[in-house]
């Protein structure tokens, strides 16, 4: 039995715009200090210019697969095997993988120089939904570490 208390998730209610979980923990995730009102013009705004983008009416449809392509499969966990350390690749949970994607999305948008964070993350969606920018090669830069580290799956227990 393990000595260790896992935290409990919360449930969390979907957001009023468009009723979804997915677009309530993005909120929540770009939120600062409270402020969930700010936060949620942001993403909403966010959301509908890189729909307009796309040429699509249904904005929700296009977040999804935007966040979908951004989504990883693998990672590398550190194992510690007889005095020496391996990099493990291991499959990732689903809810991970969704903060994750969220995680990286948000964190390349606020990087991006010279712009709003509205525009930053429309770019960013639109970048993840064509398969290209920062969001993806971080996703294929942890996919390729997984790749080069197959020999030591075996130490996945």
């Amino acid at each position: 039995m393990s000595r260790r208390r896992r935290a409990e998730k919360r449930e969390i209610s979907p957001d009023p715009v468009y009723n979804s979980l997915t677009v309530a923990k993005f909120i929540n995730r770009l939120m600062y200090d409270g402020k969930k009102s700010v936060a949620r013009r942001i993403v909403y705004n966010a959301i509908e210019r890189f729909g307009k983008k796309v040429n699509s009416e249904n904005f929700l449809e296009v977040f999804e697969q935007a966040l979908e392509n951004a989504k990883p499969q693998l990672e590398v966990k550190s194992r510690r095997v007889g005095g020496a350390t391996y990099q493990v690749p291991v499959e990732i949970p689903a809810s991970r993988k969704t903060s994750m994607a969220m995680k990286w999305i948000i964190q390349y948008a606020r990087e991006k120089a010279g712009r709003s964070m509205e525009e930053g993350l429309a770019l960013e969606l639109h970048d993840c939904f064509m398969n290209q920018g920062s969001t993806i090669k971080k996703k294929d830069d942890t996919h390729r570490m997984a790749e080069a580290n197959r020999a030591f799956a075996f130490f996945k227990w």
